[in-house]
């Protein structure tokens, strides 16, 4: 696992861009050399490298695993539910972060059809929100307690297809920083966008991940070959 440098270590990062001179780590084979990818997006207060601890419970021998870091460890300041010029200028920088370690596994030969998108809690919103601007056959898309971002007023149609992108969306029904009904409005957008989306609730589980998400995530990454 390999850091292109610390977290927070330039200090002359452009402040319009806040996430663009944090490290993006990787993990696992080379991406010149591996058959598929993850990209990992970690919560807020985590790191690149907590999320790559998940990743390798479950990632093959074949694949790379990127994870962006953000800046101060926050991809956006606010709820994800707050307006969403709020959470600018993080927000729209956190969202070319997963672009650019796009690119970068595209650029490797790796082909989006072999590519899974993964975030835990605010890197969930901030996965769900890229994949839902930017609908493509992707390899997979896993949602762990996460939702589209901004409040119910600004929920607007998004264009395109993922043309059958097999998505894993799993949180608790009693999660403080997730409501229930973002989840299932998340579900909708991307059922309307031509996603094959799997649905999961779990009771009382509160803010985390559990084996059931696990076992699905591991599932997912497995399709990938």
């Amino acid at each position: 696992m390999t850091p292109e440098s610390d977290p927070d270590s330039d200090s002359h990062h452009n402040a319009s861009e806040p996430h663009q001179n944090q490290p993006l780590m990787t993990m696992g084979a080379s991406p010149d050399a591996a058959g598929s990818a993850v990209i990992a997006l970690h919560g807020r207060g985590a790191t690149a490298r907590s999320i790559l601890q998940f990743v390798e419970t479950f990632r093959q021998s074949e694949q790379v695993a990127l994870a962006p870091q953000a800046m101060g460890q926050s991809w956006y300041p606010n709820s994800f539910l707050a307006e969403t010029e709020s959470n600018e200028p993080g927000l729209s920088s956190g969202l070319q972060a997963i672009d650019s370690a796009l690119v970068e596994v595209e650029t490797a030969g790796i082909p989006l059809e072999r590519t899974l998108l993964l975030g835990f809690s605010q890197g969930a919103c901030l996965t769900a929100e890229f994949v839902a601007r930017k609908p493509r056959r992707y390899g997979g898309v896993a949602i762990l307690s996460g939702g589209v971002i901004g409040p119910e007023t600004s929920l607007r149609d998004y264009d395109g297809s993922f043309e059958g992108t097999p998505i894993f969306i799993g949180c608790s029904d009693n999660d403080p920083h997730i409501p229930l009904e973002r989840v299932h409005e998340t579900t909708t957008i991307f059922e309307a966008l031509e996603g094959d989306v799997t649905e999961r609730i779990y009771e009382r589980m509160g803010h985390g991940i559990n084996e059931d998400e696990q076992k699905a995530v591991t599932e997912l990454v497995e399709r990938l070959r």
